[in-house]
């Protein structure tokens, strides 16, 4: 058909042609014109087809002039015997197929606007269809739920080219209601699954699709908080799984370890095990089932294996999990690099914490206390100032190690029984040692750093040292804090007195030039 120009021609034209098909069935041949625009080039004339295939479907199905049941070959109803009324639904019904099949290829359009209006135009296809089920249903009272059309919904946004983060985002709106959250963890558990067996190289794009898509969905604290639904019914039946509390963990469990016992970049394990502790295990049916993640992650060294304990010790602590390498684990990240990478804050937090039982064994703190101020003798000011009163605090935990610091006999550095390279903790013979490293920083060349390693000379306060403040210290803070401070008013130019003009002793002029 002739097109008029112009979006407002566009604009005029579907219209009018939506009016048509809704008025007279004998019009029904138009939507494939209204269709044909879907894939038009113009952006503007996409959009305006895509809100009239809004409109259009949405009224079909409230109306109920789409096919309910299993849908049949388009080709035998048409040439069939059947009233003009049942091929017309049979024909529309595989009109509003097409219509959905071409909004999920929108959702990789150029154009964002594009895509999210295909998207809320899909999501309101979801809710119709909830409402008015084009599956007839098994039993009365049997709970329908649009997944054939959700399922390609999910799967558009989990694009194989695509970065969709941003439309994930806009999703998000939609995992607030309880069936959408529960139907989109069971879908992306089966994509996932679907992808994977089918290619043995994923790209990233999807990996980093599926763990926005996974980290968006955040399960209610409470079963009674299950009440918000998308799709409205009006006699909720408590045989239903969506209402249930248990069912969601289940769903959430299962689409995580299907997500996890993937080979990941190394970039997604950071950013899973950063999440684990807080928005992941709490939610988990079995969170024990995580151990097999989480301990070949320990393996994999660096910031890796430091996040891996962070879930490890939410086992051992909450989950009764006995895992007797995880302070061996924790002992060998100990290294020269530690005050030098950037996840040193990370670090130190979660060793503050990891430490914080005065029910741990004194050789242990003993070996964790020995081996941070073996590596503090070539540390930088700023690590010093934070690492020097994490050791104080360990001494203030466990008394029974304090003997380390009052051993004025203490060995030799030739005859110091600590072995550095022993990788047991119980085999390193730290509390044996002496502290004398915290000595010898008493003569660091910043003021600061000595004067925090003389605390020791003291007697330790009984209340700890927050070592927060100082997890983020950097060089250019201390650098800065030292041009504020104020010198002394007068400075000596000169410290060896003046003894004549000449230099002699009892020289006439001596008086006149001897500085004081």
């Amino acid at each position: 058909m002739a097109w008029e120009s112009g979006a407002m021609g566009s604009r005029r034209t579907l219209s009018s042609l939506l009016q048509a098909v809704l008025e007279s069935r004998g019009q029904a041949n138009s939507v494939f014109d209204i269709l044909a625009v879907l894939q038009s080039e113009d952006q503007e004339e996409t959009q305006e087809a895509v809100r009239t295939c809004s409109r259009l479907f949405g009224t079909l199905l409230e109306r109920g002039d789409l096919f309910v049941g299993s849908l049949p070959s388009e080709d035998m109803v048409l040439v069939g015997s059947q009233e003009a009324t049942h091929k017309y639904k049979v024909w529309m019904r595989h009109r509003y197929h097409s219509c959905c099949n071409c909004l999920v290829e929108l959702l990789t359009h150029s154009s964002f606007q594009v895509k999210e209006l295909a998207l809320r135009t899909l999501m309101k296809f979801v809710q119709l269809e909830g409402m008015q089920p084009l599956e007839k249903p098994q039993w009365e009272g049997h709970y329908l739920f649009p997944r054939t059309l959700f399922r390609e919904v999910v799967g558009g946004l989990l694009s194989m080219e695509n970065n969709h983060s941003l439309l994930i985002s806009q999703f998000c709106e939609y995992l607030e209601y309880d069936d959408i959250r529960y139907h989109t963890m069971q879908v992306a558990a089966s994509t996932v699954a679907r992808v994977t067996n089918r290619q043995p190289e994923v790209s990233l794009t999807f990996w980093n699709n599926a763990f926005t898509l996974l980290c968006a969905v955040n399960l209610p604290c409470q079963e009674c908080d299950l009440t918000n639904f998308y799709v409205k019914h009006a006699q909720p039946s408590d045989k239903w799984k969506v209402i249930h509390l248990k069912e969601h963990r289940k769903a959430f469990q299962e689409m995580w370890l299907g997500f996890l016992k993937h080979k990941l970049p190394l970039s997604l394990y950071k950013k899973v095990l950063v999440t684990m502790h807080d928005s992941i295990l709490p939610h988990l049916a079995q969170p024990t089932l995580m151990i097999d993640f989480l301990t070949s992650a320990c393996d994999v060294g660096g910031a890796v294996s430091l996040l891996a304990l962070n879930g490890l010790f939410i086992l051992i602590h909450k989950h009764n999990l006995e895992y007797p390498d995880f302070y061996q684990k924790l002992y060998g990240l100990l290294d020269t690099s530690i005050f030098h990478v950037k996840y040193r804050a990370r670090f130190f937090h979660l060793a503050d914490l990891f430490l914080s039982s005065s029910h741990l064994p004194a050789y242990l703190v003993a070996s964790f206390a020995k081996r941070l101020a073996r590596l503090a003798l070539t540390a930088p000011p700023e690590a010093l100032l934070m690492v020097l009163p994490f050791i104080c605090n360990l001494l203030r935990r466990h008394p029974a190690c304090r003997v380390m610091v009052h051993r004025p006999q203490g060995p030799e550095l030739d005859a110091d029984p600590y072995d550095p390279a022993e990788e047991d903790p119980a085999r390193s013979h730290a509390l044996e040692s002496c502290l004398w490293e915290l000595k010898t920083l008493q003569q660091h060349y910043h003021p600061e750093v000595s004067r925090a390693a003389s605390i020791i000379n003291q007697v330790l306060s009984a209340p700890e040292v927050s070592i927060a403040p100082l997890l983020e210290l950097t060089a250019y803070e201390i650098f800065e804090e030292d041009l504020k401070k104020k010198g002394p008013q007068s400075v000596p130019l000169e410290f060896i007195p003046a003894e004549g003009l000449l230099g002699r002793q009892g020289d006439l002029c001596a008086q006149f030039f001897t500085l004081s």
